[in-house]
């Protein structure tokens, strides 16, 4: 799924840099040479580490960051452009990107990068909603289809599985992956476990 991520992110026309907060190898590796690699030194989840990312994009003088998690395969890179032209065209200093859910963050977009302070997890999309107009920012929640889909849970797998199998497009390694699972017969067992919760 990261392999996706941060192909899709290098196709954009809108994103100027990426910069990746890890201190997972195989991550890092598949970043060297396309990415700036960041160290999770406190490894305290994703909101720590977009601070880590934000204040990197700072002092390289960047005046917006588009934060995104490593799990939506599905991103578009053409609708991560449009979601970036719409933010800037309509002045908004915070894009509140939701779930499919509807009560989650998959992504923000801060302008500038410290508009506010990321809080995702469980909630995050109200969390995100009252900090910006605690802050008295600009503010939206941003629909993007492709950023939907993120992977917290079996459900979460099951519900990625089923729009990969509705369309041929995008999430190539992703594909991949579960190719290779299916093969092994994870999928099943994981199928079975979900049957049994």
């Amino acid at each position: 799924m990261f392999s996706d991520v941060l192909a899709a992110l290098t196709r954009t026309n809108g994103v100027d840099g990426t910069a990746v907060v890890t201190n997972d190898l195989a991550a890092e590796t598949l970043a060297l040479g396309i990415a700036t690699v960041l160290g999770d030194e406190t490894e305290a989840g994703q909101s720590q580490a977009a601070d880590v990312g934000i204040r990197h994009a700072q002092a390289a003088g960047f005046e917006r960051v588009l934060l995104v998690p490593g799990d939506t395969p599905l991103i578009d890179p053409g609708e991560v452009d449009q979601l970036l032209h719409r933010t800037a065209r309509d002045r908004l200093s915070v894009g509140i990107v939701p779930d499919r859910h509807g009560s989650g963050t998959n992504a923000l977009v801060l302008e500038p990068p410290d508009a506010i302070a990321p809080a995702f997890g469980p909630d995050s999309l109200q969390r995100h909603v009252a900090a910006a107009e605690a802050a008295g920012r600009a503010h939206r929640v941003e629909p993007c289809e492709s950023l939907a889909h993120d992977v917290d849970t079996p459900e979460d797998l099951a519900e990625l599985l089923t729009v990969l199998q509705s369309t041929s497009r995008g999430a190539q390694r992703t594909r991949g992956a579960i190719a290779q699972l299916e093969r092994t017969g994870s999928l099943r067992a994981l199928a079975g476990a979900r049957s049994l919760a």
